[in-house]
């Protein structure tokens, strides 16, 4: 018992079961061009404006008169400490602060523009730098067995990255180094 199909009959089935591949593409067509139509953003044709002052609270400063027996104003009122500091917190910062004045470097970043053993052409970038850019310093440094020429004392990466992309401009080489800086 072999079952035999014949050709003619799977095509009728196929045809018979779903859209023929000519329309299909016809509807796909159709219908994106729809989509993209209706979904297309609208242009106000005036512009927005909404008035909420009349929403915003409204303050009365009041003038402080204060009791000093002198007759001299205080330009800040006193308040009543509602947290103090305790002892154990004033030592902490007593000694950080001590700390702090025998500090004489901190931490920073400077903008290094010239690196190399050529001491004129240290200084020829030197002087195209304050020709250019006469806003910013420019220091010429020896640390054997080359020279250094950089710009500029920052604290943060952030502070001296304005400064970077200006000198990119001019000085392709120009790059950004960890430097300690010291306090006056």
């Amino acid at each position: 018992m072999k079952v035999e199909i014949k050709k003619e009959e799977v095509r009728s089935q196929e045809t018979e079961v779903g859209i023929p591949h000519s329309d299909f593409y016809i509807l796909t067509s159709i219908f994106f061009f729809l989509l993209t139509t209706a979904c297309q953003a609208q242009r106000p044709t005036k512009p927005y404006y909404e008035d909420l002052s009349a929403l915003r609270p409204k303050v009365n400063l009041e003038t402080i008169k204060p009791k000093d027996s002198l007759g001299i104003k205080s330009p800040v009122p006193s308040v009543p400490v509602q947290f103090g500091v305790n002892e154990k917190v004033d030592a902490i910062l007593d000694s950080i602060d001590r700390f702090n004045l025998t500090r004489k470097f901190v931490d920073g970043h400077t903008i290094q523009i010239y690196s190399g053993q050529k001491k004129e052409e240290a200084l020829n970038t030197k002087a195209k730098m304050s020709e250019l850019m006469p806003d910013l310093k420019a220091n010429v440094q020896y640390q054997q067995p080359k020279f250094r020429v950089t710009v500029g004392k920052y604290f943060t990466r952030l502070e001296a990255q304005k400064d970077l992309y200006r000198l990119k401009r001019v000085f392709t080489n120009a790059i950004l180094v960890p430097e300690r800086i010291m306090i006056k």
